[in-house]
């Protein structure tokens, strides 16, 4: 173990209710500290999205000791702590099981369930910059496993044998890629090995699982260039074979790769999937037209590969067929107040107005016609010239023609909630 007093990051960087849970739970004579990602984006000097605590203290005693805070989890237990807007995991030390704790007959446990020391704990966990302790009320960092060492050489590198890591765990393999480009570290050559080889497993991994790693993946400042070496290192082919297709082809795959350079440009939002689909399902069908991705084929991409709910893959579809009614203001215009705040209070419309203005369907007047209905602003007067010619018809026609509008809007609604329906889980 090493212990560095005076390491490169300061106890003021530090989340304020994060310390002070640390530095409650050590007043009670436990040993606690920030752990995980938080320690190590900030000493790569990335801003943490959130603060892990680990502690020896059991997860009832936290509960007493700490307020707002409560127990989850059935075999692997957590202590939740709310804090305003913001709560904190606070976890007991743990360790690897090992063949003794399993008597003759007995289930194994599922998950590491074992309560251990500060060092077991730093062990077990995936990579050696992700075992770095840090004590904010004595401004020391402890280090277990070299994780220093590798974030001073910018290495990504496992805690223990590559191999065996690996396949223990499949996941790794998309965790390493996405740590590597998100702190621009490069991953060290045996676990690179050891990813390429063991590529296959992530087919059978927890789809659920797949599916965060895939949204973090996103969210990269450069999630193209995770996606060509997910090709490079036969992770696509293995747990995304749909769009693995699109990088046999040079020209689909730049169209694939166009998209994905315009996220920041399209989602305003990077923490909402919904939007973060919407761009993906745009790209997938502009690089891969013409090839019969539609329909079942489709569907099972959305569901099975991607992981998306259905309530997802509902909505962005809603805003994609939504999309094509835009261009026509006279249409919007024509329609009675009463329709035109059903049509304004579509969920899917304010999606489908940046779809249609990102696929530049939408001249900018049409977008800013939209950003102001959808802002409450209402319409202006008409010019009554342009109603010159609807003046002409008949009472008969005026009312059919209204009648055509409901009727139209209620088959919308209708095709929506029949898209939505046909999307399983």
């Amino acid at each position: 173990m090493k212990v560095t007093t005076k390491p490169s990051l300061h106890a003021s960087w530090i989340d304020r209710d994060a310390s002070d849970i640390v530095r409650r739970l050590q007043a009670k004579g436990h040993k606690t500290y920030l752990v995980g990602g938080c320690v190590r984006d900030l000493l790569c000097g990335v801003v943490p999205k959130d603060y892990d605590i680990a502690t020896e203290a059991r997860p009832n005693e936290v509960r007493k000791l700490i307020f707002g805070s409560y127990v989850i989890g059935r075999r692997f237990r957590l202590v939740l702590v709310k804090r305003g807007d913001q709560q904190f995991e606070v976890a007991t030390f743990r360790r690897a099981s090992r063949e003794e704790d399993f008597a003759e007959g007995e289930d194994t446990p599922v998950g590491d369930n074992f309560f251990g020391t500060p060092e077991e704990d730093a062990l077990r966990r995936d990579f050696t910059i992700n075992g770095l302790f840090y004590d904010p009320s004595n401004e020391q960092l402890i280090d277990y496993c070299e994780g220093m060492v590798d974030i001073d050489s910018r290495t990504l590198r496992v805690i223990g044998k590559p191999g065996d890591r690996i396949v223990e765990d499949p996941i790794r393999s998309l965790r390493a890629l996405r740590l590597s480009h998100k702190l621009g570290f490069k991953i060290e050559p045996e676990l690179r090995e050891a990813v390429q080889s063991n590529a296959a497993l992530l087919e059978k991994s927890v789809l659920p699982r797949r599916r965060e790693e895939y949204l973090k993946i996103l969210r990269l400042p450069s999630p193209g260039m995770a996606f060509i070496e997910m090709w490079d290192l036969g992770l696509l082919q293995a747990c995304l074979p749909s769009i693995a297709a699109i990088f046999e082809d040079v020209h689909r795959q730049e169209t694939f790769l166009n998209y994905l350079e315009r996220i920041p440009e399209f989602c305003k939002d990077t923490s909402n999937p919904i939007e973060l689909y919407a761009l993906l399902v745009m790209a997938l069908r502009a690089s891969l037209e013409g090839t019969g991705f539609e329909g079942e084929k489709e569907e099972t991409f959305y569901r099975l590969e991607l992981g998306m709910f259905r309530s997802e893959w509902g909505e962005v579809e809603q805003a994609l067929h939504l999309r094509h009614r835009l261009s026509d203001l006279e249409h919007f215009r024509r329609r009675g107040h009463r329709r035109q705040q059903a049509f304004l209070n579509h969920p899917g419309l304010h999606l489908a107005v940046r779809v249609g203005a990102f696929e530049n369907e939408l001249m900018p007047d049409q977008v800013f016609f939209w950003e102001q209905r959808l802002a409450g602003v209402p319409l202006p007067p008409r010019d009554p010239s342009k109603d010159l010619n609807r003046s002409t018809k008949s009472p008969t026609s005026v009312q059919e023609s209204d009648q055509e509008i409901e009727d139209e809007i209620q088959t919308e609604a209708m095709t929506s909630d029949t898209l939505t329906e046909q999307r399983p889980d």
